[in-house]
């Protein structure tokens, strides 16, 4: 009888959650993502109150994947490489601290890593600004599903990126 996987969770904001998600879906090892809010201090928050600026949350993709096939090291550079994270509250034309570069860390081993790779990118210079990305316990927030019409939108869409 073969040992059953425990898959494991992360969660990342890195602008608008739409290519952020497709990108994590299409990622080997990934098993679900969901797009969601998190970080805020809004329950049950919709996309008009985040995008209002009030709630204090970012867009967030949380990802299931199986850390047999994937380690959480190569979701974080998937994380670095999908958006820049040394623009404070924006990602290329979407403005506002919904859009800001956030790491959700579920366990002292994933804060670890956040850490780790946060800290020698900035040392290699690799970005020639400095990372703005925060890096926070997920306990402390609780992540709230978006819209149904938010969830995997490119890919209802025949998209693979936001760019047309």
């Amino acid at each position: 009888m073969k040992e059953q996987t425990k898959y494991k969770k992360a969660a990342f904001g890195a602008g608008c959650f739409w290519g952020v998600e497709e990108t994590f879906r299409t990622t080997k090892g990934v098993i679900s993502t969901a797009v969601g809010y998190m970080g805020g201090h809004t329950e049950n928050p919709t996309y008009e109150n985040v995008c209002s600026g009030e709630t204090g949350h970012a867009e967030t993709v949380e990802v299931t994947y199986d850390p047999s096939i994937i380690s959480y090291n190569e979701l974080i550079n998937v994380f670095w490489n999908v958006h820049d994270p040394t623009t404070l509250n924006r990602q290329g034309p979407d403005i506002g601290e919904q859009y800001r570069s956030i790491i959700f860390y579920y366990d002292e081993e994933q804060e670890k890593a956040a850490m780790d790779s946060k800290e020698k990118l900035n040392k290699s210079g690799a970005y020639g600004r400095e990372i703005v990305t925060e890096i926070v316990p997920a306990s402390e927030f609780k992540f709230y599903m978006a819209e149904d019409y938010h969830q995997q939108y490119l890919k209802k869409r025949g998209q693979k990126s936001c760019r047309f």
